[in-house]
């Protein structure tokens, strides 16, 4: 019921980050299953020798071929989630905390990244572009090569999409737990603030050995409702947090829902047969049926590719409006 209610009520900009990761889930749901089928039937379609078309295995080569394209992507991802934070600005990295001492010889070049890094939010645009653009081109592919290579591409925008969302929720998290004012700080002693750059008496640090010890303190963290002593209890920072999350996992996991249902819409137009190359029957009747189902013209799963990146626009769209919410 909590989780029903705050999602009925979330603030603006929670709200804008949930819709923008069901839109993008909505394309990155049938690339991460079907991917490797579509590289491996690709193959199968246009570059595979008949050697390996007259397989016993024809299955297995399938997997096989898809699987090594997947291993590259995530090569990719592997990297662009090492190296993607070095270049990309933090979403409240308005100024750089300390002053940097890189090695002479890398210096210009490191200034150079720093002036014009990207923020993160523009990162995601540019990751959500990116693989719609992949996408948008997988009904044309007609080489191995081709198809590997979009599949690589995708990982950094995966690398993206496995980032960007988490580190908005959490952003936003902490300015709801903050303390909007004054008022509220002077009754939160215990909140925590920026430390101070002003020096610190070495008197201020004497203890006296020959005092008893004081009673033990409960260090607690920052809760509005707690420290200012309520009557009616509300939810904690933390409480609060992990409902939110909750809230972004179920616009994760609703968009499977939609892809599978698109891909089943998908499957029964494009490909109400047996697969021509890999159907074991024999005799006429299993050969027509193979050419009225997969045996030429469109790849089924290509359309639903295409599909998840008319849905990628709509979470690029989506998160260049975010950053005029408030």
């Amino acid at each position: 019921m909590k989780i029903f209610n705050a999602t009925m009520h979330l603030p603006r900009r929670i709200q804008a980050i949930c819709w923008i990761q069901f839109w993008a889930w909505i394309g990155w749901f049938p690339f991460l299953f079907y991917s490797p089928t579509w590289v491996g039937e690709t193959y199968f379609r246009y570059a595979a020798p008949n050697t390996i078309k007259d397989s016993a295995d024809k299955l297995g080569e399938i997997g096989r071929i898809g699987s090594l394209a997947l291993v590259i992507f995530s090569v990719v991802t592997f990297s662009g989630s090492v190296f993607l934070p070095m270049v990309v600005k933090s979403p409240e990295d308005t100024k750089r905390p300390f002053t940097p001492r890189p090695l002479p010889i890398l210096a210009p070049f490191l200034n150079a990244i720093y002036k014009h890094k990207p923020d993160l939010l523009t990162a995601w645009l540019i990751g959500h572009l990116v693989f719609a653009t992949a996408m948008s081109l997988t009904p044309f592919v007609h080489s191995l090569r081709f198809a590997t290579i979009l599949i690589a591409i995708c990982g950094m925008p995966w690398a993206l999409a496995s980032w960007a969302p988490f580190t908005f929720i959490g952003v936003e998290i902490n300015r709801a737990a903050a303390p909007s004012s004054p008022s509220l700080l002077a009754h939160n002693p215990s909140s925590y603030n920026r430390l101070s750059t002003d020096p610190i008496p070495l008197s201020s640090l004497a203890v006296d050995i020959d005092s008893p010890p004081s009673s033990p303190q409960i260090l607690r963290l920052h809760h509005l409702d707690r420290d200012l002593d309520s009557p009616a209890p509300t939810a904690s920072t933390g409480e609060t947090a992990g409902i939110y999350l909750g809230i972004l996992n179920l616009f994760t996991t609703l968009p499977q829902f939609v892809g599978t249902f698109i891909s089943m819409i998908v499957f029964a137009i494009f490909e109400p047969g047996p697969h021509k190359e890999l159907t074991e029957q024999e005799g006429e009747l299993a050969n027509e049926a193979a050419e009225k189902g997969k045996g030429e013209g469109i790849n089924a799963i290509s359309v639903c590719l295409f599909i998840g990146a008319l849905s990628s626009l709509g979470a690029a769209y989506a998160t260049r409006r975010f950053k005029y919410v408030r």
